[in-house]
């Protein structure tokens, strides 16, 4: 079995349809620069209210890339 030696960024995602939206964002536009992601974490989740609705979410997350070498 080896080792992982993990390196983690944090990133914020945006939505207007919904939270879990705004992670799958984050998460395929990183991965079009850091290869080998292999775990999230959520870290904050906030929105916008305009009108008495949820105009956008906003999620900060945590996620985690095994180091190449």
């Amino acid at each position: 079995m080896s080792e992982h030696i993990y390196k983690t960024v944090e990133l914020t995602g945006s939505s207007k349809i919904s939270s879990d939206e705004a992670i799958r964002a984050a998460i395929e536009r990183a991965s079009k620069t850091i290869r080998d992601i292999r775990w999230f974490h959520v870290t904050e989740v906030r929105g916008h209210v305009d009108g008495g609705k949820v105009a956008y979410w906003q999620v900060t997350l945590k996620i985690g890339f095994t180091l190449e070498g």
